[in-house]
């Protein structure tokens, strides 16, 4: 079998605007104090590939428009919608009240490893990230519904947060469709 690399014309891509239009997941991300314009960028970029709800950025975590940002992004920040709020515990606690369950990403007692999670259709679920040092605050992470865990087997034990959002929201993303 031959395989032919496909042209970007023939990606049938949608544009921004037929994005903002199309049905989205019942997924919603918070990033939680994320420093790196970067890995804001890359989040950006999952959250389009796989049409994410919303990106909430909390805390120090930059917003758009920012060249560091646009340069991984790659234009997602013009199709996913987003909202600045400074205070991530007042945001959980506001998608609480409107049935959105929190999953925070984060290493914990009594986590539940990724590949272990039931996701429940017709469920609404925002996906918490953390500072790339500290994680998900504390306080955060107690008031979360779960605290999901990647399963990791090496010498290291973190991934970085554009990965660790790539990894999360894909398997999600399937145990939801």
């Amino acid at each position: 079998m031959q395989h032919r690399k496909l042209k970007n014309s023939e990606l049938l891509r949608i544009s921004p605007e037929e994005y903002k239009t199309s049905k989205k997941t019942s997924l919603i991300i918070i990033l939680d104090n994320i420093r790196s314009l970067n890995n804001i960028g890359s989040v950006f970029r999952t959250a389009d590939a796989f049409l994410i709800q919303k990106i909430y950025l909390c805390g120090i975590t930059a917003t758009p428009p920012h060249k560091d940002i646009h340069k991984t992004a790659l234009g997602a920040t013009d199709s996913v919608e987003w909202e600045y709020i400074e205070n991530t515990i007042d945001l959980i606690k506001k998608l609480k009240e409107q049935n959105v369950e929190i999953l925070s990403i984060e290493q914990s007692e009594n986590s539940v490893s990724l590949e272990n999670f039931k996701a429940k259709k017709n469920t609404r679920y925002a996906i918490v990230f953390g500072n790339e040092v500290k994680g998900v605050q504390q306080e955060v992470v107690s008031t979360s519904d779960v605290v999901l865990e990647i399963p990791q087997y090496g010498t290291k034990h973190s991934l970085n947060i554009s990965v660790s959002c790539g990894v999360v929201v894909w398997d999600l993303f399937v145990k939801l469709s």
